[in-house]
């Protein structure tokens, strides 16, 4: 057990079509028998009958082991994406590190996206164009996504990590210090798994077959970052591998004065994030 002193305040979701917010929202239950749910948030004005909207399947951060889709920071970014894109977001909860090391988190991940093609939930089942589906995530929530999404395609010691220049010039920042990154990779991953394991770097082992179903498939990959952010080295890498595997790939990436989670904590860059996916989504 691990004990969690994050201030991790929540709010309710807001269902009422009579209340005056420019995006609806309201929790449902995913498994009963696993105790997941999610939050739908849905644009306002509902489009006419004849429009349907993409669908944004949202995976929150926090390490594995940190915040709910009720978390405010996570609610709030949900409700502008919702918003500003015009897309139906549905995020989705997932069993937290170190109760439920991974790859639980990447199952729940996994049958969330199979409860959103199969549940009669009004809000989904007629609004929603499944042709534009779209699979995102913050922090340890992007890798969710990343690793959903190849399953999709397919039907902890103590060593000291390599590091990267951005790990090493930026080891002690504020917003993730390394070694606060190291321990939940360390509370997260199956027991015995360094962070070489294919669950936290995607670019380990052998992905050639993986890529090609990507790229057979039609795939569009945003990774998004910080110059600011320790791991901008890593996602650069992805970005780089993914390119040469000829994925079609684009890479979002802020200057130096952005920082891991920019887009959660400050709302003006959440806007100009948004901007930029408006054009993919």
């Amino acid at each position: 057990m691990v004990t969690r002193g994050l201030d991790d305040p929540t709010v309710p979701a807001v269902p009422n079509p009579d209340q005056p917010f420019a995006v609806r929202s309201k929790d449902v239950p995913l498994d009963p028998t696993r105790n997941t749910w999610a939050q739908i948030y849905l644009p306002r004005p509902s489009p006419p009958p004849d429009r349907k909207l993409p669908l944004i399947m949202y995976y929150h951060g926090g390490g594995f082991i940190l915040i709910s889709p009720a978390s405010v920071k996570n609610h709030n970014f949900c409700s502008l994406m919702a918003a500003r894109l015009g897309a139906v977001v549905v995020s989705a909860s997932y069993h937290l590190a170190p109760e439920h090391r991974l790859p639980a988190a990447y199952d729940d991940a996994v049958e969330a996206l199979r409860w959103v093609r199969t549940t009669d939930e009004e809000w989904l089942r007629e609004g929603i164009d499944f042709s534009r589906c779209y699979l995102m995530g913050t922090n340890a929530g992007g890798n969710i996504a990343y690793h959903a999404g190849l399953r999709t395609c397919t039907t902890a010691v103590d060593l000291e990590p390599l590091r990267t220049e951005s790990e090493v010039r930026l080891f002690n920042n504020q917003t993730l210090p390394m070694n606060v990154a190291d321990l939940m990779w360390k509370l997260a991953l199956p027991a015995g798994a360094d962070r070489d394991h294919e669950y936290c770097n995607p670019t380990a082992g052998e992905r050639s077959g993986e890529w090609e179903r990507m790229r057979t498939q039609g795939w569009r990959v945003v990774v998004a970052g910080s110059g600011g952010d320790p791991l901008i080295d890593w996602q650069r890498k992805l970005v780089a591998e993914l390119e040469a595997k000829d994925v079609e790939v684009v890479g979002l990436f802020g200057g130096e004065g952005d920082y891991h989670r920019v887009e959660i904590l400050e709302p003006a860059k959440a806007e100009l994030l948004l901007e930029k996916l408006k054009a993919i989504v």
